[in-house]
């Protein structure tokens, strides 16, 4: 894993929904689809946006959940 990527599973109707809102916030990440089908996503921050990217994510209005896996 890179410093920085942040991997997490959602709803897959959720992804564009998290896409939006990190592109809302001036693009602190850029999230991709790792696996659509079981919801897998990585956002890819660097090591200066990292906290910045886990306290939004936190804090969604929807269940997001960080895992530590590619």
């Amino acid at each position: 894993m890179i410093k920085g990527d942040i991997y997490a599973r959602i709803a897959p109707e959720n992804i564009d929904k998290i896409t939006r809102l990190i592109e809302a916030y001036e693009n602190l990440g850029i999230v991709s689809t790792a696996d659509r089908k079981n919801g897998l996503i990585v956002i890819r921050g660097t090591p200066d946006t990292c906290e910045d990217l886990k306290e939004i994510l936190l804090n969604l209005p929807f269940t997001l959940e960080i895992v530590d896996e590619k």
